[in-house]
């Protein structure tokens, strides 16, 4: 998409594909060894708990001796793409005084 090489300048190619001038220059930083390692654990207990939110595994990852909140969870977990599975309300069922059609 982009090239940094090309004759164009960068400013102008992120204008002609519609991108904000920040998106051309982001690199991303990598993931530190000691958080990726609280990731894999998140990950090992969400199989074994699907259920647990991010304040049930942070309660688990503190009884192994892993100090993190549980906003730090729930980040953690919104970045893999961890999402606790609970029963949803019933949203096929008419509210109570809507008459059927």
């Amino acid at each position: 998409m982009i090239d940094r090489v090309h004759a164009l300048p960068l400013v102008q190619q992120a204008s002609l594909l519609r991108l904000s001038r920040s998106t051309v220059y982001y690199l991303p930083r990598p993931v530190p060894p000691a958080r990726l390692a609280i990731m894999h654990r998140i990950d090992a207990l969400h199989l074994e708990y699907p259920f647990a939110g991010s304040r049930m595994l942070r309660d688990l990852l503190r009884a192994e001796g892993i100090a993190i909140g549980r906003l730090a969870v729930a980040t953690l977990m919104r970045r893999m793409g961890i999402e606790a599975l609970y029963r949803r309300p019933n949203t096929s069922k008419a509210a109570p005084g809507c008459a059927g059609r």
